[in-house]
């Protein structure tokens, strides 16, 4: 799973943070526990001597297992002897070992080589949070999409009840969350403004975060300017790798940024890029194809009406609905 430098690099640090943290507070109760027990100090020190004599043994071959054997049964019963002691001064019995948050990896993040599932969570935490940070998406889940304000009759025009045809696209939604894969399809979101575009693109979002995959979630204008910034700012390019990187690109809003060569050729550079490396998208936008072309061109929508499922909302704006029911 592809996580961006700046998600990983912070993880790096939170988790040596909490190394260093564990290692602090086990030195304080060392010196707490020492000044009130001395007599630690001669078990710690048969402790060094059993250490240095295993390391001795290794050299002996087949004839040292049994010496390292007897070694390690001696370490385990100056550690019972150490933990007793703990207890009767009235400290508890693991007061002198290091409180790593983690006790597998002892907050390293990796296990013979292989990171360590508390990495996992912290990635798939930070990833949480920097979604959180551009879109109240704490609040967009499935449970929350409410098909109540889609009309249940059917429509004249398009001969489908408005209310059937998001009951579909929700379950399809859900399913396409929890089935994530890095190969899942694209999507592309489409239909007036109001109809719950975002609210289910950030639903997915949550599910497939939670899952541990990478994901950006963004405006089509926000990732638009920044990669216009990045890019005749002088910057490093590392916005623009973690967009064509991640394992789910989710772009919102596609069409409300103000065009220019730039953007145009920015976003045809995204969705080719991602097709090419059969890495899903997901695209919402309130124009139609006819202006959708207008706007970037018959290659760009050609590339999207071809290769992304279509979903096509239906009904009235909720939030013309909300403010009318609220009034």
């Amino acid at each position: 799973m592809s996580y961006s430098n700046s998600t990983r690099s912070k993880a790096t640090q939170i988790l040596a943070e909490r190394r260093r943290k564990a290692q602090r507070l086990q030195q304080a109760h060392h010196l707490t526990a020492t000044e009130k027990l001395p007599e630690i100090a001669a078990y710690e020190a048969q402790l060094a001597e059993t250490g240095l004599a295993v390391v001795k043994a290794l050299s002996m071959g087949k004839d040292g297992e049994s010496y390292i054997a007897q070694l390690s049964q001696m370490n385990q019963t100056v550690q019972s002897c150490i933990r007793e002691l703990l207890v009767k001064g009235g400290f508890p019995a693991d007061y002198l070992e290091t409180p790593y948050t983690c006790k597998r990896c002892e907050d390293t993040g990796f296990v013979g080589g292989f990171a360590c599932d508390c990495r996992k969570t912290l990635l798939a935490e930070l990833s949480r949070q920097a979604l959180e940070s551009v879109a109240p998406s704490a609040h967009c889940t499935f449970d929350t999409f409410s098909l109540d304000y889609y009309p249940l009759p059917v429509d004249a025009q398009l001969g489908v009840s408005p209310r059937k045809r998001m009951a579909e696209i929700l379950d399809y939604c859900r399913s396409y969350a929890e089935d994530f894969g890095p190969d899942s399809e694209s999507l592309y979101m489409h239909g007036a403004t109001g109809l719950g575009k975002t609210h289910l693109s950030l639903a997915i979002a949550n599910t497939v975060t939670a899952q541990g995959y990478s994901v950006i979630y963004d405006s089509a204008q926000n990732l638009l300017s920044a990669l216009e910034r990045e890019k005749f700012g002088g910057g490093s390019g590392e916005r623009a790798q973690e967009l064509l990187d991640c394992d789910l690109l989710i772009i919102d809003d596609l069409g409300s940024e103000f065009s220019t060569s730039f953007t145009v050729a920015a976003v045809y550079n995204l969705i080719n890029t991602r097709i090419n490396r059969q890495k899903p998208v997901i695209i919402s936008t309130n124009l139609t194809e006819t202006e959708l072309e207008a706007k970037y061109s018959q290659r760009i929508t050609s590339r999207i009406i071809g290769s992304y499922v279509s979903l096509l909302f239906l009904g009235k704006d909720i939030r013309q609905i909300k403010k009318y029911d609220e009034a």
